[in-house]
């Protein structure tokens, strides 16, 4: 894997910036009363600039970063490797390389996104686009369709088991929620037996 250019990086600090720049507005002065020109000023970056790396105010809390690491963490495991687990190893992967910093970020973002009911609703659709492109994974790692039925009802069972290990349905990246997300998978793995 190459090292990102320099014109990647730079446009991952400028979207960094904004992001940072909008949550540190939406925490001060509440998320409905932020606008995208008040988040460019702070940014320093132009509102046409800002519209190119989020489409919409939203889309600065939804966009999730980690979804394609994930994705391509998990088509990575080897073939062999039951769905369920290769699941397990992908979040491990993928978070285990998470910065302090990049976690603290985070933990702000689901902060926000937890607490403004209008963000929650929308992100709780993007869980169906969420659940199709881990379906297609699976899919692609099993050697079926991209549509398959099969890879679509894992996808769904995987989300849904997440979604119930999670308090509100998203993390706030303790520790104590991978555990209960590795519980939560084993539980699914194993065909969903009631525990004592």
């Amino acid at each position: 894997m190459t090292s990102p250019g320099l014109r990647e990086r730079k446009k991952a600090r400028t979207r960094a910036a904004i992001r940072e720049h909008a949550l540190r507005l939406f925490e001060e002065q509440g998320y409905a009363a932020t606008t995208v020109d008040q988040i460019a000023e702070a940014a320093d970056v132009s509102p046409s600039t800002f519209f190119r790396y989020f489409p919409t105010k939203e889309d600065v809390v939804l966009a999730d970063d980690y979804d394609p690491l994930l994705l391509q963490a998990l088509r990575e495991q080897p073939a062999d490797v039951h769905p369920v687990e290769a699941v397990k190893r992908a979040i491990r992967q993928v978070f285990s390389a998470v910065s302090a910093e990049d976690w603290a970020v985070e933990r702000r973002r689901q902060g926000i996104l937890q607490s403004v009911t209008d963000l929650r609703a929308r992100a709780l659709h993007q869980y169906t686009s969420t659940m199709g492109q881990l379906a297609g994974a699976v899919a692609e790692r099993a050697g079926l369709p991209a549509d398959d039925f099969s890879a679509r009802v894992l996808a769904g069972a995987v989300m849904g088991v997440c979604l119930a290990a999670l308090p509100g349905g998203a993390m706030s990246f303790d520790e104590r929620e991978f555990v209960n997300l590795d519980r939560a998978l084993d539980l699914l793995q194993a065909g969903l037996p009631l525990e004592p």
